[in-house]
């Protein structure tokens, strides 16, 4: 009896906790969740969202942009009805065309066309002293335009969105932020104007903002304000990784929740052989290795506990950390950094997620993953932030299906943006996961399995090595090896052949120049 006591004891110390979940299972749960905190923390009466949980929190434009996204993608996923969707974004809409613009300091929900950071939950007015600010405007936007693709039927509402939309971004005077200067300022207010507010240069969260900027049909700014705004990257190499550095996330994130940057790419990205999307990929991963060697010694930082980003911190309120280098960095982790980085490097962030949600309770809340905590000393935020709650939602989705991408992939305005800052469709490539020359031939990001074509271009005639390796390191496939001339070619890799796991398939074509992609199998 007491050897079988022992056996069971044992048994249940080696059974998987209760709440274990599968990766599909838990990425499922956690955008719900997030999905619900749009659907929850609004008004309906208005359709504004609260920038946080915080009962008296004002509504922030930004959080509204991602929510009208969250809204479409809750739709697809069946969380809400389409009518009901239909109903709330149609509000959304109204609200923001609808309610005055112009100078005042008080009673306005924006001017020229954008609108303040800020505004009352109830009057839809600027709340807080706020400022009308570029960037939060531009995240605003991204959902509209993204509620304009996707609300494509005849239904009278369904038209009049599009409707709305249309005349919500056509609206935006993108000349008067430029302010006579060589790029977009960051700010604005009815007393003291830009005074204070510098000029978006330099890689952040901004680049989507300029995108937009770049395509109005009606206010644009010249395609010069691309290269104001790439003179001020700074190209760096951590542990390995070169990319282009911003140390929080999110920063390499709210852009690419809306435009899928792994089919085009700029001048800049294009000398430096990779694209915008690789270079959030590598961002995250020296992101990751920051907290696996942990200088400072914090708990809990390790190869799955990691993710430094903007958050609330319980020190000083509000903060943005980041690294590498790093940057405020006191101990604090951000649910949102590992997430929404999950289409770029899903083979780590799956592993943080589970342990996140297997081993550290008190990080779960009604809305999913809190904002922020510091194991260090064991302090877990009360709250939800709207901006973090966003990407988890719209980067899910596109990992699991590209949904949000495919939709405003085909949005004029974006295309325009896009082209009129100099990125050019990618020879060749139809699904680039990682470099510009290396693409699957998938129809989305999601893990896959069976039989996988693989696309890829060589600029000069090159001796170009194919090759498929093991989390381990071993090759357990050679695809190419040998002379090509320049061009696309192909190669076929039997994936089905391959037992679960997560392979690399490394490219190698000239002098020492190597490229690589993931395949996580399922």
């Amino acid at each position: 009896m007491k050897r079988l006591l022992l056996a069971l004891l044992a048994l249940t110390f080696m059974a998987p906790p209760a709440w274990a979940l599968t990766d599909e299972q838990l990425i499922d749960l956690v955008e719900h969740k997030a999905f619900d905190f749009f659907w929850n923390e609004a008004n309906p009466s208005n359709g504004l969202v609260r920038d946080r949980s915080t009962p008296t929190s004002p509504a922030s434009i930004a959080a509204n942009g991602f929510g009208l996204s969250a809204i479409c993608v809750g739709i697809e996923r069946g969380w809400v009805t389409r009518a009901q969707g239909r109903d709330r974004v149609l509000t959304t809409l109204n609200t923001y065309w609808t309610q005055p613009q112009g100078t005042a300091e008080t009673g306005t929900i924006g001017y020229k066309g954008l609108y303040y950071h800020f505004l009352d939950m109830n009057t839809a007015t600027r709340t807080w002293s706020s400022e009308l600010s570029t960037i939060d405007t531009a995240l605003l936007l991204a959902g509209v335009l993204d509620a304009q693709e996707f609300f494509d039927g005849t239904d009278p509402d369904e038209i009049a969105i599009r409707s709305v939309a249309d005349s919500i971004y056509r609206r935006v005077d993108w000349e008067f932020v430029r302010n006579f200067g060589p790029g977009i300022r960051l700010g604005w207010k009815p007393t003291g104007g830009f005074s204070g507010y510098g000029t978006w240069i330099g890689y952040n969260e901004a680049m989507i903002m300029y995108i937009l900027a770049l395509g109005s049909p009606t206010h644009a700014n010249p395609p010069s304000v691309w290269t104001t705004w790439t003179s001020g990257y700074s190209w760096q190499n951590w542990y390995g990784y070169e990319y282009v550095v911003f140390p929080p996330l999110f920063g390499h994130q709210y852009s690419h929740c809306w435009v899928d940057f792994r089919q085009r790419n700029d001048a800049y990205m294009t000398s430096k052989g990779i694209t915008y999307f690789e270079n959030s990929r590598r961002a995250t991963l020296a992101n990751r290795q920051y907290c696996i060697n942990n200088i400072w010694g914090y708990t809990g930082y390790g190869a799955n506990l990691w993710g430094l980003t903007a958050s609330d911190d319980p020190l000083v309120g509000y903060q943005a950390h980041g690294a590498p280098p790093g940057q405020n960095d006191n101990g604090t982790l951000t649910p949102t950094a590992p997430v929404s980085s999950l289409p770029f490097a899903p083979e780590v962030v799956l592993p943080t997620m589970q342990n996140m949600y297997d081993n550290w309770p008190s990080l779960w809340g009604p809305y999913g993953f809190l904002d922020a905590f510091n194991p260090h000393r064991n302090w877990y935020d009360t709250d939800y932030i709207g901006i973090d709650e966003g990407p988890m939602v719209i980067m899910i989705e596109n990992y699991r299906t590209g949904s949000v991408w495919k939709r405003m992939m085909k949005n004029p305005y974006i295309l325009a943006g896009l082209a009129n800052a100099g990125f050019t469709v990618l020879t060749g490539v139809e699904n680039d996961v990682t470099p510009s020359r290396l693409s699957f031939q998938a129809p989305s990001p999601n893990p896959f399995a069976g039989e996988t074509r693989l696309r890829f271009q060589i600029p000069i005639p090159s001796r170009v090595r194919l090759a498929v390796f093991d989390a381990a390191g071993r090759r357990v496939a050679t695809l190419l090896d040998g002379v090509m001339p320049a061009g696309v070619h192909s190669a076929t890799f039997d994936a089905a052949r391959l037992p679960a796991g997560v392979y690399q398939c490394v490219l190698e074509a000239g002098s020492d120049r190597s490229v690589r992609a993931v395949v996580h199998l399922k």
